[in-house]
C-alpha cells in the first residue's frame, strides 16, 4: 500500500458525517420530505456504523431531537453536532480524508458553491468547525488552497482517481489553473499515480457541472459501473452512449480493460413547479459498512439497478432509499453524506 491514498469507499468506514436540512434553505414545500428521506438513510446506516448528523440551526437541532423523541429517527449511533452549514450535501462540503503513513489526514478543500452559484461561506468552513468541536477526532486537518468538491473525484483505493474535465476545468472553480496543473495537485494532495479525466457524460438538471459521482463509480479496483442509457429518443443517449465508449478504451494499472457494468437510467423524473427535469440515476448509490444505500424512484428501473448493484457487492445488503425528494434540489443519496475512514486499512 502507497504512503499516501484516497480510500475507495468500500473500505471499512469510522463513521458517516451528514448535514440535516434547514427550513430557510432551498427546500420550500419539499423540506419534510428532504428530512424524511435523510432520516430513512441515516436509520439504516447506524445499525452499521457511527453518523455524525450536523444541526446547522436551531431548528433543524430542535427537528432531529422531536424525531429521535417519537422514535422516528435513531438515538444510538448518531452524534449531533451544533455547526453552521449552508445546505446538506456533506460530500462536497465534507473532509476528503487521505491515508498518509499509516495515519488518518482531514483535508479541506476550498468550497466555493459549485463555482459560485449558491451561498457557500459557512460550507467552506464547516470542515474546521468541525474539526474544532472534535467531531473528527484528532487526526490533523490540512487546509489547501484549490476548490474541489468530494463528488468530483473517484477512487479505487489504489492510486486511480476518475473526475470529470466539464468540472474541474470549468473556469468558475479554479481560474488561471490548467489540466495539467490540476493534475499535478490531484497526485500530490490524494497519492494518485493515475487520473483518468472524462469528457462526456452530464445528467440534466445537474447543477455540479458534472460530477463523477453521477455518472462513473469504481465498486472495486479494476470494476467500473456507470450511468447508461438504452432509450435513443431520451435527451442524455448521445453523450451517455459516448460516455461507455470512452470508458471502454481506459485501461487499469496493469494495462488490462476495466470491467463495466451499465446501470439503466429512470424515466424522466421533472420538478413539480416549473417542470424541468431533475437528473435521476443510480450511480449516485452510496457504500457503507455491510451495506448499499441506493437511490430509487419507484420507477421499474429500480429492480434492474439493484439486481446489478447487488451483484457488485455480493457481501453487503442493498437497501433501496427514494429519493425523489433529494433530485428536486439536484443532489442524491452519495451527494449527501461523506465517509470517514477507520483504521487500520
Amino acid at each position: 500500500m502507497p504512503t499516501l491514498f484516497l480510500p475507495a469507499e468500500w473500505a471499512p468506514q469510522a463513521a458517516m458525517l451528514m448535514v440535516w436540512p434547514r427550513r430557510d434553505g432551498d427546500w420550500g414545500n419539499g423540506l419534510d420530505d428532504a428530512r424524511n428521506t435523510l432520516q430513512a438513510a441515516i436509520n439504516a446506516l447506524v445499525a452499521r456504523q457511527p453518523v455524525i448528523l450536523v444541526a446547522p440551526d436551531p431548528d433543524a437541532r430542535y427537528d432531529i431531537g422531536q424525531r429521535q423523541s417519537d422514535g422516528r429517527l435513531a438515538h444510538d449511533g448518531l452524534c449531533v453536532a451544533e455547526v453552521a452549514a449552508n445546505d446538506i450535501w456533506a460530500r462536497d462540503t465534507g473532509p476528503i480524508t487521505v491515508i498518509a503513513d499509516g495515519q488518518r489526514r482531514f483535508l479541506d478543500f476550498r468550497f466555493d458553491g459549485w463555482g459560485g452559484q449558491y451561498p457557500a461561506a459557512a460550507d467552506d468552513e464547516l470542515c474546521a468547525q468541525l474539526h474544532a468541536g472534535g467531531w473528527l477526532g484528532g487526526d490533523p486537518l490540512d487546509r489547501l488552497d484549490i476548490v474541489l468538491e468530494g463528488g468530483s473525484v473517484e477512487s479505487n483505493g489504489a492510486g486511480t482517481l476518475l473526475t470529470t474535465t466539464r468540472c474541474l476545468l470549468n473556469g468558475r472553480r479554479n481560474p488561471g489553473l490548467d489540466q495539467a496543473t490540476l493534475e499535478t495537485r490531484l497526485r500530490e494532495a490524494l497519492g494518485a499515480h493515475t487520473v483518468h479525466w472524462l469528457d462526456h457524460g452530464e445528467l440534466l438538471g445537474d447543477d455540479t457541472d458534472g460530477h463523477i459521482d453521477t455518472l462513473v463509480r469504481f465498486v472495486d479496483k479494476t470494476t467500473l459501473v456507470y450511468q447508461g442509457c438504452d432509450d435513443e429518443n431520451d435527451a442524455h443517449y448521445k453523450t451517455l452512449a459516448e460516455l461507455a465508449r470512452v470508458l471502454s478504451g481506459l485501461t487499469t494499472a496493469d494495462g488490462g480493460a476495466y470491467r463495466r457494468i451499465a446501470l439503466p437510467l429512470p424515466a424522466p423524473q421533472y420538478d413539480p413547479d416549473d417542470g424541468h427535469r431533475l437528473p435521476a440515476g443510480y450511480a449516485n448509490f452510496l457504500i457503507a459498512n455491510g451495506c448499499i444505500l441506493m437511490p430509487a424512484f419507484a420507477d421499474p428501473a429500480d429492480d434492474i439497478a439493484a439486481a446489478r448493484l447487488a451483484e457488485c457487492f455480493p457481501d453487503r445488503r442493498l437497501i433501496r432509499i427514494d429519493s425523489r425528494a433529494l433530485i428536486r434540489q439536484h443532489g442524491g443519496l452519495h451527494c449527501a453524506a461523506m465517509q470517514i475512514p477507520a483504521l487500520p486499512i
